[in-house]
């Protein structure tokens, strides 16, 4: 019996544009955001069973996006908000390296526990924390397809969890506003990673002649 879990990350935002680092302040969705999940809406058609989020409004918008119309209610998770960065909030990655170049340079190169400004203390929290709020949601729901939706530090993190990855696995991958990243698991909660930031339904619109 195979569970099929889809990690999506929210739409755009306007700190996302100027590359600020958001963490767990609550900024909304800008109108280019909204437009990339009504793109994704159309993409998954309503195709899961069940769907959960990140109480920030970014990802619970995203999220209500994709349910409008299915009737399909979405589910807040809070354990599943985005890392929380403290300090680094508000802040470019360049600003931050320059003004706290020690614990960046630690957060960088730590493949143990990845230590950063803010109340989740390490990526290794935030990992331990994503993992089991996933593996609490696919073992209420065996051998169903379920949505999450948050944010991109968040997945991130929740894979080095779930597959029990090196710290430094954060700062090897990329994921782009409303990307699909797909997991299965069995029984025992194996994990398969099946896809990896895929943002295909972003080009629908060009791909129209």
């Amino acid at each position: 019996m195979k569970t099929t879990v889809l990690l999506i990350r929210h739409g755009e935002t306007e700190w996302n544009t100027l590359g600020k680092f958001q963490g767990c302040t609550d900024i909304a969705l800008s109108d280019e955001g909204i437009k990339q999940a009504e793109l994704l809406k159309n993409k998954l058609k309503g195709d899961f069973d069940y769907i959960y989020a990140s109480p920030l409004s970014r990802a619970f918008d995203t999220a209500n996006i994709l349910a409008s119309g299915i009737d399909k209610e979405v589910i807040i998770a809070p354990e599943i908000r985005e890392i929380n960065f403290g300090e680094w909030e508000g802040l470019t990655i360049h600003e931050i390296a320059e003004k706290y170049p020690e614990v960046f340079k630690a957060w960088r190169i730590d493949k143990t526990e990845s230590y950063i400004c803010g109340g989740d203390s390490s990526i290794h929290n935030a990992a331990d924390r994503a993992r089991k709020c996933i593996l609490n949601i696919v073992s209420n729901h065996k051998g169903k397809k379920i949505t999450i939706v948050a944010h991109g530090g968040i997945i991130k993190a929740g894979l080095i969890g779930v597959f029990g990855w090196d710290m430094t696995m954060y700062h090897k991958m990329a994921l782009g506003n409303t990307c699909i990243n797909t997991l299965t698991f069995d029984e025992n909660l194996k994990p398969v990673l099946v896809g990896l930031n895929d943002t295909n339904h972003l080009n629908y619109e060009t791909k129209t002649v």
